[in-house]
């Protein structure tokens, strides 16, 4: 039986994980989107992307839109194949259920 990703497993980090999953690979979305889709607080949410972004699952990218600024948030590509992993290995997990 295959093992689940302990990093992807915790609840709030799978729901980061699975909202990024839904972008396509050269999209990113801005932070203060992803809270309101997760209603997750700021502080909740930077604590998790920060394991993410430590394990190499998340790409974290800081600018500036007219003196405003912005921070950008994707999967990375090590990051979409771990929760492709991560998802065949709930699906073992659960004896092939779709």
């Amino acid at each position: 039986m295959s093992e689940l990703d302990p990093v992807i497993h915790a609840q709030a980090r799978l729901r980061i994980v699975s909202a990024l999953a839904t972008l396509d690979a050269d999209e990113a979305i801005t932070f203060p989107r992803l809270q309101e889709l997760l209603d997750m607080t700021a502080g909740n949410l930077s604590t998790h992307l920060r394991k993410l972004e430590d394990a190499g699952y998340v790409g974290v990218s800081k600018t500036h839109e007219a003196r405003t600024p912005v921070t950008y948030l994707a999967l990375t590509r090590s990051g979409r194949r771990a929760f492709e992993d991560y998802t065949e290995a709930l699906r073992d997990l659960l004896g092939g259920t779709s």
